[in-house]
């Protein structure tokens, strides 16, 4: 049976991966599935970047704004969701493209995801008020004891994915490396065509200060303050994300205000370089850089006519 064709639109954060996904899209009577973790959370729009008035009018897209910040979103809920909203894509008669940076959701949907112990809320919040008193290194220099292998793939910034680690430990009593051991990760429920937007190393940074710049014109300050005015606090995972997590600081008495945006832009370097590394271990992603705009859409026209 043939399986379904779906374009990737995928890259590190200020590639341009929003503005190729639409033109895409628009061009060949598509709709857009957002893989950003980020974006699913309704009221977070300065500081996650989200798609502007214009490029949502351009192209239809999903997995925005689904979410309270205060709900829990997870990469198996992503999978789930976002393999249903595929099928009703291609019902309407239209092309399904996938466009962002979280590489999770990405290998989540195009390989699978093990099937471990169930979420338990308690465990998660008592890692989670952990890593608020001791911090994120006390987590991480307990998933080094009971699951080395792990260990070495997720950053100890990462706070999500330590806190999933360690909850299948405490649940299973069996490190979650030897879980995805078991899976393999080896379904592939698509034909899929994976475009890598490749840009520069000092061009992707200057990209990065710029758009700093501007979300801080935009008034990423006042929305972080409107978030924590609305009951939002600094202990839930999206008001942990970048943007939120520096202004939050500010607004704390931690350090000045360009002290924060210093710190937001060299935070966001990072993520952007984690992103890459992550993205470099997949060899099915064809790379290109953002000039090679009609090369992309010849090989995209071809994939959705073979």
């Amino acid at each position: 049976m043939e399986k379904p064709r779906v374009t990737f639109v995928l890259g590190p954060t200020a590639s341009g991966k929003t503005g190729l996904a639409v033109e895409l899209a628009s061009l060949f009577n598509g709709e857009i599935i957002s893989a950003d973790s980020m974006q699913v959370y309704r009221f977070l729009d300065i500081g996650t970047a989200k798609p502007s008035k214009e490029e949502l009018s351009r192209a239809a897209h999903h997995f925005i704004d689904i979410v309270g910040p205060e709900e829990e979103y997870t990469a198996a809920r992503f999978r789930t969701e976002a393999l249903e909203k595929e099928r009703e894509i291609r019902l309407r008669g239209r092309n399904v493209f996938v466009a962002g940076g979280t590489g999770l959701y990405v290998k989540v949907l195009t390989k699978g995801i093990f099937e471990g112990p169930v979420a338990d809320r308690s465990v998660r919040e008592a890692l989670r008020e952990e890593a608020g008193v001791s911090g994120n290194s006390a987590l991480y220099e307990r998933l080094k004891e009971v699951d080395p292998a792990s260990a070495e793939k997720i950053h100890p910034n990462n706070t999500g994915r330590l806190i999933r680690a360690l909850e299948v430990w405490e649940l299973a009593k069996r490190p979650i490396s030897d879980f995805h051991k078991e899976h393999a990760f080896s379904e592939e429920p698509f034909d899929a065509l994976k475009i890598g937007l490749e840009v520069d190393r000092a061009a992707l940074y200057g990209r990065i200060e710029r758009r700093v710049d501007e979300m801080m014109e935009r008034g990423l300050l006042e929305e972080t303050q409107r978030l924590l005015s609305m009951g939002y606090g600094s202990g839930l995972k999206p008001m942990s994300g970048l943007g939120y997590k520096e202004m939050i600081g500010f607004l704390g008495g931690e350090y000045p205000l360009e002290t924060a945006v210093a710190l937001l832009k060299q935070n966001t370097r990072r993520y952007a370089k984690r992103q890459l590394t992550w993205f470099r271990k997949d060899p099915e992603i064809r790379w290109f850089s953002p000039g090679q705009k009609s090369d992309i859409i010849n090989l995209v026209k071809g994939h959705l006519k073979r």
